[in-house]
């Protein structure tokens, strides 16, 4: 069976916009792009990683390839100085996957990373680093996360908080306890009960975009919607929170809705409220990245894929850009397709469009 040729990344793109990208991350010496392209030189014949600190060459006598493999078989050899070689991706894949299935097998007694490397016979450096290189987490943070999900499905079967706490592998109530706030937003025993207890504030207000709804708790801001109906805004916040005690605080929430308005209507580029949403790891990841774009400025999603250390991870990207549930707080709107266009929005392309425009116009 014959081999399929993997033309250069030039030969494919007819109009350059990708490699003229990579070249920019080639002159950035930008690693976030590593592992999603590799270029060569043709007067040298090697192949380079994006973030290689060798001298730039002309642009001329750059070619870009998918991966280190494609540049072999193009007759390139692997740069001695960046370590480029075509089984690094393969090879850091594999241990990254070995180190899984011992931390989902894990039940109680998380090893610590020195006990992980010598059971997985690698260096502890060279383990955290492929680790959080594919995947953007620790292995203390996977395993963190892996529990937090197993507590939280035995929370949500309706088993008790002691049932639940000692299936999910915790040692003790009581470090649950301790950082139940910061990972759950709520107690063990409140989750459980679908936010009974929770005391939350919201108001409707108008806004450059329609109706606009924010809901807060004391830790807080834990939803931003948008809308045309009063009645659909606030009904969707009540099924969300289905067991929370809700009303309205327009008076308590005076100086978030005042921060919200002034930066929709451009008065206000930062907008750095506090949050107080249920997430997952991956989730916070990408909502901090979004967090950090600047004002007027949009980032593919497969930027933000890299920038997080995931590069194929783009659907899930934007899977947790659907699910924000603070818009404009966490700017989502600021993310868009490979090729410029909106893809998708929560609350209405008319509404990103419109965001994207003010925000261009104020920068």
């Amino acid at each position: 069976m014959a081999t399929a040729m993997v033309l250069p990344i030039d030969t494919v793109s007819p109009n350059h916009t990708t490699a003229d990208r990579y070249w920019q991350a080639v002159l950035a010496h930008d690693r976030s792009f590593d592992g999603s392209f590799v270029y060569a030189v043709r007067s040298t014949g090697v192949y380079c990683r994006p973030s290689c600190p060798s001298r730039r060459p002309r642009r001329e006598l750059v070619v870009f390839y998918p991966h280190a493999s494609a540049a072999e078989e193009a007759g390139f050899r692997a740069c001695r100085r960046c370590g480029a070689r075509p089984d690094s991706t393969r090879v850091r894949t594999e241990l990254v996957a070995r180190a899984v299935g011992v931390l989902d097998a894990v039940e109680e007694h998380v090893p610590t990373l020195a006990a992980l490397s010598t059971q997985l016979d690698v260096s502890p450096h060279r383990l955290a680093r492929g680790f959080k290189r594919l995947t953007g987490i620790t292995p203390r943070d996977y395993t963190d996360a892996r529990r937090l999900e197993r507590l939280k499905a035995g929370l949500r079967n309706g088993g008790t908080v002691a049932d639940a706490v000692y299936e999910a592998g915790y040692g003790s109530s009581r470090a649950v306890y301790e950082r139940a706030q910061a990972q759950l937003g709520m107690t063990p025993g409140v989750y459980r009960k679908g936010g009974a207890g929770m005391q939350i504030g919201y108001t409707v207000v108008d806004s450059p975009l329609g109706r606009l709804l924010i809901a807060a708790t004391g830790r807080g801001v834990c939803s931003v919607c948008l809308g045309e109906s009063d009645t659909a805004l606030e009904q969707a916040l009540f099924a969300e929170y289905s067991k929370a005690e809700i009303r309205r605080d327009a008076a308590g929430l005076g100086p978030l809705i005042s921060a919200l308005q002034n930066h929709l209507s451009g008065g206000g580029p930062q907008l750095a409220l506090p949050v107080d949403v249920q997430a997952t790891a991956f989730q916070w990841r990408v909502w901090r990245e979004l967090r950090g774009i600047p004002y007027g400025e949009t980032r593919s999603y497969g930027e933000i894929a890299r920038a997080i250390g995931r590069p194929k991870a783009v659907r899930a990207v934007a899977r947790a850009c659907a699910t924000n549930p603070v818009a404009v707080v966490i700017p989502c709107h600021r993310v868009v397709r490979q090729d410029g266009s909106l893809g998708g929005y929560r609350w209405g392309l008319d509404r990103k469009r419109a965001l994207l425009e003010r925000e261009k116009q104020r920068r």
